[in-house]
């Protein structure tokens, strides 16, 4: 991706080295089913988004490497990137696309959606409109899950703007009122529907980022689409637990989400990404 010598979103939250002091509690009035809105790209323990347990670490002095500033201010561009194409899109509708902040931290943070550690993954917290990483994440991507290439985080990213997208469009909402009607397996089933949504639209962002920022390079289109892969619900499941498990899905298949962010990548038409009512 051509990213350096490029401007960087001033919505960056930099909180890398400071812990959380004093018990924290759930905000918004969310409740217990904060799991349908807080979503976790690889699937982490969502218990830990909902810890109240007591943290004393205070703060410490952080010193990050260099590579892990390159790395932030690459994540910078890519928001930056995703304020301007959705802010267009938007524009063009006739609404308003509210920026969200992007907030980095290290190990531990508080959110309006509870207290998460670097375990839970990159989330997004409508509570407060932010999405939260830990850059630590990337590595691991890379190294764990064969994710290679910069355009794989900015999978990463964009998945968690398209939520921050559907929480605009009221879609978090919608899913969250009906998930406490449903039975576990009914309600890991929509869950992975608004999941394959968010992979569809992170690839309409990398349709514009291409057509309309001229950013992608050769072979970026598939380090995103084997990123969606290496976080489907059966290769993870099968990589670490021996077994796959249908019944407990939350984010798709790898065949699924490659698709969807295919689908959106391929089009970048909006009207395209019901995957509430297609058959997945």
């Amino acid at each position: 991706m051509k990213w350096q010598g490029r401007q960087g979103s001033d919505n960056v939250e930099d909180r890398r080295g400071m812990g959380t002091t004093g018990r924290v509690a759930i905000g918004g009035g969310i409740g217990t089913v904060l799991i349908a809105l807080v979503v976790l790209l690889l699937g982490g323990d969502p218990s830990a988004l909902l810890n109240e347990s007591e943290s004393g670490t205070g703060t410490t002095e952080y010193q990050p490497t260099a590579k892990e500033e390159q790395l932030a201010q690459f994540v910078s561009v890519v928001l930056k990137d995703t304020e301007t194409i959705w802010g267009k899109i938007f524009r063009e509708s006739g609404h308003t696309y509210r920026q969200p902040k992007l907030v980095l931290f290290s190990g531990q943070v508080s959110s309006a959606c509870g207290y998460a550690t670097a375990a839970s993954g990159p989330f997004y917290c409508p509570g407060d409109e932010k999405v939260y990483i830990d850059l630590e994440f990337f590595a691991n991507l890379q190294q764990r899950l064969g994710a290679q290439g910069d355009f794989a985080i900015a999978y990463v990213i964009a998945h968690e703007i398209g939520h921050h997208v559907q929480n605009l469009l009221g879609i978090l909402d919608q899913v969250n009122s009906q998930r406490a009607r449903l039975s576990e397996t009914q309600a890991n089933q929509l869950l992975v529907r608004l999941e394959l949504q968010a992979d569809f639209l992170s690839g309409v962002w990398a349709h514009y980022a291409d057509r309309m920022l001229n950013t992608l390079e050769t072979g970026d289109a598939q380090e995103a689409m084997n990123a969606a892969a290496s976080a489907g619900d059966d290769v993870l499941q099968k990589k670490y637990q021996g077994r796959v498990y249908p019944d407990s899905f939350t984010h798709g298949t790898a065949a699924q989400r490659k698709a969807w962010f295919t689908k959106g990548f391929q089009t970048g038409d909006l009207n395209q990404g019901d995957t509430f009512n297609a058959n997945i």
